[in-house]
């Protein structure tokens, strides 16, 4: 692997998808303070697509590389996992602010400019996450994610929900962090490392591991319990429906799927990394499989609470929400099984999911968009009657929920799949009857909203006209739902050429 103690001049080149978007946000928050009002409203919005679509072409190239590049003394690491979720965090953060231009809701958030382009700090964190391979790099971008978040959910600052929900948001996520840095600083006790490497190399020894481990096996729940609470995996998930629900919602669809993505992102590298092969890989240490088992009551717990919670749920807005704490289960199960000699796609039925979480969700929030713009209000009645008022809306929002429930022939239903069958083939069968059970369940609360969408009416008959940047990102995430479900073998099979645990994982 190339590696590069330094980062000279010449090497800000690797780093170019990153200063892109640092570049951008400077440039757009000077626009912001000289520009009319009216011409930066929509502007703004567009530069800042154009600037994650720059950082996106920029990834891209980079993609498939022989060897994995580390830079500031390996601290920060370009590998094809990294390169993937980044992608991924850029696309739907793309989707996210693009589906915003003309929707946003003037009189609610006053700074209209700061709203777009804070988008762009929160994405770098999370890019830096996932290129993160030594724990106080991996804080860094965690916090800049963290904070520039807080501030977005609070941006509506006269709205009582956005108050509250952003002081839950603030004061949990602050402890959270705290919890997290605790659990680094008890890997950092043990080998006297920050460096994930340097702590995976110092920990794979028999006699290192039974030295430590109570205290290897503090840091793990601790750290667990910390990322539990990003990604909005039960029973860490109370701040998420009122944060969902007071948030606006192209900042709820953010949440939702690029601060989900880059949490699982860092969850994965940590949990992997450091401690698969030490603790569930062991025979020598009897608490190991326990360790991970913890992983899969996680994943179940958040599946059986998401999806029985959502049923009871009047509010669109925190009927995802719930629906997102379930999907964290589903993608939880990937790192909770781990790898195994019969089985080594984990990461690839992760990101194929996660690619359908991304696209399922995004439309999922630009229909609530619509419907909150003609109905004033987010309640799941403002979708009464919306096939005879937007008939073409409404045939896309079905396609999105077939796939939302995991309906065949759909990418959502193809992502459940390879999941459940990587569960099966380390042995996991509770986990998959869990999986198959919590799908049932949350097939009553998707399918009724497609029964409010057509065997119900609109007693105004409210007309919608949403806005072109609406309707297009509607109908983009609904075809690539159905593209995924037609052909997931082309998606599943270019993640397994691109990415190798070998080279991007493993190698030093």
């Amino acid at each position: 692997m190339g590696q590069l103690s330094g980062l000279r001049v010449g090497d800000l080149a690797y780093m170019a998808p990153e200063l892109a978007l640092v570049i951008s946000a400077i440039l757009l928050s000077i626009l912001d303070l000289f520009m009319p009002a009216k011409q930066k409203r929509t502007l703004l919005g567009w530069l800042t697509v154009v600037a994650l679509a720059v950082s996106a072409a920029l990834v891209i190239p980079r993609l498939g590389t022989d060897a994995p590049i580390s830079l500031l003394n390996q601290s920060y690491r370009l590998d094809d996992f990294a390169n993937l979720i980044k992608l991924v965090l850029l696309t739907g953060t793309g989707l996210v602010v693009f589906m915003s231009l003309g929707s946003v809701d003037r009189e609610e958030i006053l700074h209209e400019g700061e709203f777009y382009y804070l988008f762009l700090p929160a994405v770098l964190g999370g890019m830096i996450m996932a290129s993160s391979a030594d724990l106080i790099t991996l804080y860094v971008g965690l916090e800049t994610l963290s904070i520039t978040t807080y501030i977005m959910v609070g941006i509506r600052k006269k709205h009582h929900l956005a108050n509250e929900g952003a002081f839950k948001y603030l004061i949990q996520g602050g402890i959270s962090s705290a919890v997290i840095l605790y659990g680094m600083s008890f890997l950092y006790g043990m080998t006297g490392t920050t460096n994930l490497l340097e702590i995976r190399t110092a920990l794979d020894s028999t006699a290192a591991a039974e030295s430590f481990g109570p205290i290897l096996y503090l840091s793990f729940f601790l750290l667990l319990a910390g990322f539990g609470f990003k990604v909005a995996a039960a029973p860490f998930h109370t701040w998420a429906p009122d944060a969902y629900q007071g948030a606006a919602t192209p900042v709820t669809a953010f949440l939702a799927v690029v601060s989900k993505a880059a949490a699982f992102a860092v969850t994965f590298r940590v949990l992997i990394y450091v401690y698969y092969d030490l603790l569930a890989g062991s025979t020598d240490m009897p608490l190991g499989h326990d360790a991970f088992l913890a992983v899969s009551g996680l994943a179940a717990a958040a599946m059986i609470i998401g999806n029985t919670m959502a049923l009871r749920q009047a509010d669109l807005k925190r009927l995802m929400a719930y629906s997102g704490i379930a999907n964290a289960g589903y993608l939880l199960v990937p790192i909770a099984t781990g790898y195994s000699m019969v089985h080594h796609s984990t990461f690839e039925e992760l990101l194929f999911y996660l690619i359908a979480y991304l696209f399922m969700n995004i439309g999922a929030f630009a229909m609530i968009m619509l419907v909150e713009r003609s109905s004033g209000g987010t309640a799941l009645k403002g979708l009464a009657g919306l096939y005879y008022r937007a008939p073409w809306s409404a045939a896309a929002m079905v396609l999105i929920i077939l796939s939302l429930a995991g309906i065949p022939v759909t990418g959502g239903f193809f992502g459940k799949i390879f999941i459940m069958f990587g569960a099966v083939a380390n042995h996991q069968y509770w986990l998959a009857a869990v999986m198959i059970l919590t799908s049932v369940i949350s097939f009553y609360y998707y399918f009724g909203l497609v029964r409010q969408m057509f065997m119900r009416r609109d007693e105004e008959e409210t007309v919608l006209r949403p806005a072109a940047p609406l309707v297009i990102t509607l109908w983009l995430c609904a075809a690539a739902g159905v593209l995924m479900g037609f052909f997931p073998h082309l998606l599943i099979e270019g993640i397994s050429q691109i990415f190798s645990f070998t080279t991007d994982f493993w190698s030093a």
